[in-house]
């Protein structure tokens, strides 16, 4: 969850095309919503998808990998600990 002073809203200056605006003005008019709750919603829509395509990927490597130790493409010995996949996990 997040604090009340990362709750707390800051103006910032958007140019988005024309198109854009006109659609999300006849979403506004169409839902009751108003600009600001369209573009903050989309906006974390995007954060939150770009965040699982990353965990994907990740695991889509880890697969990988399995496969290639498998058909002996990759030695084991070649990869970190898992204290290193913990870090590389955590910071990233």
């Amino acid at each position: 969850m997040h604090s009340i002073s990362q709750l707390e809203k800051q103006q910032v200056g958007l140019r988005l095309p024309k198109y854009l605006i006109e659609e999300i003005d006849a979403f506004t008019e169409e839902y009751a919503v108003n600009r600001t709750d369209i573009i903050m919603e989309a906006i974390k829509s995007y954060i939150q998808q770009e965040k699982e395509n990353r965990i994907y990927q990740s695991i889509e490597k880890g697969f990988a990998q399995i496969r290639d130790i498998q058909e002996g493409k990759l030695d084991v010995n070649t990869l970190g600990t898992l204290d290193d996949l913990i870090d590389e996990l955590e910071n990233s």
